[in-house]
């Protein structure tokens, strides 16, 4: 699906943007008949509310949208797909009301409101569609919006349909959209490759594991993009139970969101070299998975003990970041639905990061506020080092006790690469409830904070 602003059109309808505080005096300036209309219908400028008034050939003869108050609009995103929804089918161009801070936002949230996964059953579509507002960047925030429809649809396919063979061929579709070159390691080649922990993790399944390896762009800052790609988590081994198992088709998530921010950097033509590295594995149960107490021996030579064959991601990811770091980018940024901790540390709105750099985290957290995807900042916590390093390896790749089980896998990733250019991102990859331009399902998180930031993170 592509998600588009709308041509503009003679017979589009000005719509109308209502703040709570402004709602009396805007009603007050219309015709008497029309005012009471809208009273009738409880418009107030509430968060939420739509107004139209019908004419004769069908279209609205005037529209409009509660924005709410400061206080309201604090409490979520997007105050215009919350009402965007429930307009008459038509056009719309917005006449007045919204801030110019807020007008990108607000546009973006419109167009994802138009987001609809229906590979399996028929969905009605969205028919209010808005005109590009004056000032904007239209393709900017259409490209923005279809980067995250395609993370979204990627977390949406049941493994079924989207195992590490399917996985690879939405990477190599992406790579042909946008001129990019791929390269693919499967099967026992990972072994040939030195990307042992990658192999494995996913030798027991039957669908073969893989690293993906795609490269764009000839010129500017490098950066490097490393998603976790576990297709399906059975806990291996160490089982999941099913409470527990049930959404594991969205372990992909962070192999998902790079994928997406990676359309979104090349739909835009942005002067950097980009690569992007996907373990993609299933963590399946046969006579060959790995076990607990086994200890593998990584791309960079760390030896690692398995304490839980369910802390699998950070296995895959270390491998990919080894290969990463080996060309010293000016960036590495990891993207992982890695640790329930994370979840229970800030819930599933928030996306929770690591930076050691302050330059990094300042530019991420300014963008973050600007673009309405918010981000956490968690700590590289030294202290907790001693965690990971067991009595018989290098590293434990699941440490007992479970405090700062989010901190810990962090830390363990963090082994892996150099400097201080590494950023870790521990999403959640799911909206629980459906929210204002946010269907139930799969969801982008951090990758439009990061975009944002990315000119000012790499050239500094």
């Amino acid at each position: 699906m592509s998600l588009r602003f709308a041509d503009d059109a003679p017979d589009a309808v000005d719509l109308h943007i209502v703040s709570q505080d402004a709602a009396e005096a805007w009603l007050d300036d219309l015709p008497p008949a029309t005012a009471d209309w809208a009273r009738a219908s409880g418009f107030n400028g509430g968060i939420g509310q739509a107004f139209s008034l019908p004419a004769t050939d069908k279209m609205p003869a005037l529209a409009a949208i509660g924005y709410g108050s400061p206080a309201t609009r604090k409490r979520g995103r997007f105050a215009l797909a919350a009402a965007a929804v429930k307009l008459p089918a038509g056009s719309y161009r917005i006449a007045d009301g919204i801030p110019d801070d807020q007008i990108e936002a607000e546009a973006l949230g419109w167009l994802l409101s138009g987001y609809r996964f229906d590979r399996y059953k028929k969905i009605t579509p969205m028919t209010a569609h808005l005109i590009a507002p004056e000032g904007i960047d239209a393709a900017r925030i259409e490209a923005i919006a279809n980067g995250e429809a395609l993370t979204r649809t990627l977390i949406n396919i049941p493994a079924s349909d989207m195992g590490p063979p399917d996985l690879e061929q939405a990477a190599r579709d992406l790579a042909e959209a946008h001129g990019a070159r791929i390269e693919v390691t499967v099967g026992e080649d990972l072994l040939t490759a030195n990307l042992p922990m990658i192999h494995a993790v996913g030798r027991a399944a039957d669908r073969a594991p893989r690293l993906i390896d795609m490269r764009w762009g000839d010129t500017g800052p490098t950066l490097t993009l490393v998603g976790k790609g576990v297709c399906f988590d059975t806990g291996g081994l160490n089982i999941k139970p099913a409470a527990s198992m049930g959404l594991m088709k969205k372990d992909m998530g962070g192999a998902a969101a790079v994928l997406g921010l990676a359309h979104m950097i090349m739909a835009l033509g942005m002067q950097i070299q980009l690569r992007v590295l996907i373990p993609a594995v299933e963590n399946s149960i046969s006579g060959n998975a790995f076990r607990p107490q086994d200890i593998l021996t990584s791309r960079k030579g760390l030896t690692v003990e398995i304490n839980n064959t369910d802390a699998e991601g950070r296995l895959v990811l270390a491998d990919a970041l080894a290969l990463a770091d080996e060309e010293t980018p000016d960036q590495i940024i990891s993207m992982a639905t890695l640790t329930g901790a994370a979840r229970v540390a800030v819930g599933p709105d928030l996306a929770p990061y690591f930076s050691d750099n302050a330059g990094f985290v300042a530019a991420l957290e300014a963008s973050a506020a600007k673009v309405a995807d918010p981000v956490w900042r968690l700590p590289f916590h030294d202290p907790y080092e001693q965690m990971i390093e067991p009595a018989v390896a290098d590293l434990d790749n699941a440490p007992s006790g479970g405090f700062a089980g989010c901190i810990t896998a962090a830390l363990f990733l963090r082994r892996f690469v150099t400097g201080s250019n590494y950023a870790h991102f521990d999403i959640y990859g799911w909206q629980p409830v459906a929210a204002p331009a946010r269907a139930k399902g799969g969801v982008g998180q951090g990758t439009r904070a990061l975009l944002d930031a990315l000119d000012r993170i790499l050239t500094k």
